[in-house]
């Protein structure tokens, strides 16, 4: 079955000190850093923007047409 193949491919569950030590031990490459704060800035900045736009436009809707 399909299942079953998945979890050939995935492997057994490790366990938490497992994962640790899995992530403890990758290395980042010299331009990892500011790829990473990049990527964030491109996936995080257009949610904040819509957020800001949305709260603002019901402040004007509430206050600004006095």
């Amino acid at each position: 079955m399909i299942t079953s193949r998945f979890k050939e491919i995935l492997g057994k569950k490790k366990t938490k000190e497992e994962l640790d030590k899995h992530y403890d031990s990758i290395e980042l490459e010299k331009g990892d850093f500011p790829a990473m704060v990049i990527a964030a800035i491109i996936t995080f900045l257009p949610v904040v923007l819509i957020a800001m736009t949305v709260i603002f436009g019901l402040l004007w809707l509430l206050f600004g047409r006095g």
